[in-house]
């Protein structure tokens, strides 16, 4: 039986929720922005009015305002984009319980077996569509296909608050002509290392050898393929599915550009306890640390090495982290944003059978520090984060104990979403 999956994209999403609790920003050109002074300053959503403009997403809040002058910036506010989030989730598990999230505002639902009850694809799209319109005063774009692929592919192809359908009658039509980057998954190092071979339209590469495509890119080669062909055939997850996390990550923007070692040590320390906290909370160890250096001029670079015996210390985490940088990055070059991701996560019960493998002295060590985090883990548990701080954080200059808080909220609040 032919799969029938959608695409729900929520049309400018942060800023549409900003619509919903201030009608009058519908009528001016308007846009969700980080904060410029915490030197956030970029666009992270805007309404039809500053998209006339030609303002886009990502942008600098000064190139912003040169196109517009009369913009008006609005700050995020992640707790109530996080409510709508779960309501617009909720009129979708109406029709099915196989609903996959695509971050915050984007979704991938199955409705194969629904279809008895509530019609084909394109009368179910538009029953969501009007659904979340009239019950939630949002828009949401929705693409209708027989994979995930194309369904996102139509998702993009008509905004806002629209539906397209891409069939296997009409696919060739709507999906060969586009730039080979609408594709998911093709950024823009990809698009362009495919047009150095002439490869610029999602019809050229459906009809470019497989061989060749592996030949330049390796397995992804074959993806890029089955892609562009409609043959990708992934599941989409059941609502009931829970998966263990891939990474676990945490970055901080500095309040000014940090160039000495101790504020190194400063930030890796602090951004290490969250990470090593939120593995600890599920039951997570890694055997990769990352880390990720943005400068100045807003250039980036990531570096990662494994770690062993897989760990969910944070000082051990830290220590990897710190020796990373050493590595790859001078001492006196300025630094505007750091951040550590633990990766290669497995289950922290699977492991210890391994124990045995390393040095004993090392295991009671270890053992040791482990407690010591788990007893600070429970006295913040009982009384608040701020219960227990690093020393070395207090009175900083660089926003290391803002940059935590707002983490710890963020967290706090994915936990509530979650209880919902």
């Amino acid at each position: 039986m032919e799969r029938t999956i959608l695409h729900c994209d929520c049309n400018s999403f942060f800023a549409s929720v900003e619509c919903v609790d201030y009608p009058s920003y519908r009528n001016v050109p308007m846009a969700v922005a980080g904060d410029v002074e915490a030197r956030h300053g970029i666009i992270l959503a805007k309404n039809e009015l500053a998209k006339q403009y030609g303002i886009k997403t990502a942008e600098t809040v000064w190139s912003a305002k040169q196109k517009c002058k009369d913009l008006v910036l609005v700050p995020p506010h992640y707790e109530k984009y996080a409510y709508f989030s779960g309501m617009v989730r909720r009129i979708y598990e109406r029709y099915t319980d196989l609903v996959e999230p695509f971050g915050m505002d984007e979704a991938w639902l199955d409705v194969t077996n629904s279809r008895a009850l509530f019609g084909d694809g394109y009368q179910i799209a538009e029953s969501i569509r009007k659904a979340v319109k009239e019950e939630l005063g949002i828009t949401v774009s929705v693409g209708v296909s027989f994979n995930k692929i194309f369904a996102k592919l139509g998702s993009d192809y008509k905004k806002p608050d629209a539906v397209t359908v891409i069939s296997r009658e009409n696919y060739k039509d709507i999906v060969y002509p586009l730039p080979v980057d609408s594709l998911l998954f093709i950024g823009k190092q990809t698009a362009l290392s495919l047009a150095s071979c002439n490869i610029r339209t999602i019809g050229e590469l459906a009809a470019t050898s497989p061989a060749f495509l592996r030949s330049r890119f390796g397995k992804v080669g074959d993806l890029l393929f089955s892609y562009a062909n409609g043959e990708e055939n992934s599941p989409v997850a059941s609502i009931y599915q829970k998966e263990d996390a891939k990474s676990v990550g945490n970055g901080i923007t500095f309040r000014h550009d940090i160039t000495t070692k101790a504020e190194w040590k400063l930030a890796l320390y602090s951004l290490s306890e969250d990470v090593a906290y939120r593995l600890r909370k599920q039951g997570m160890v890694c055997s990769t640390v990352s880390v990720t250096v943005k400068t100045p001029m807003l250039k980036t670079f990531s570096r990662q090495k494994p770690i062993s015996p897989p760990t969910d210390i944070s000082r051990e985490i830290a220590a990897k982290a710190l020796e990373i940088l050493e590595s790859s990055f001078s001492v006196g070059s300025p630094i505007r944003m750091l951040t550590i991701t633990a990766m290669s996560l497995a289950r922290k019960d699977t492991l210890t059978e391994q124990i045995g493998f390393f040095d004993q002295e090392d295991v009671e060590k270890r053992e040791k520090a482990s407690r010591l985090e788990d007893t600070v883990d429970g006295i913040r548990s009982r009384y608040g984060h701020g219960a227990m701080v690093l020393g070395s954080t207090l009175g900083n200059t660089i926003g290391i104990e803002e940059g935590a808080a707002k983490r710890r909220q963020k967290g706090k609040q994915s936990e509530s979403d979650d209880k919902k």
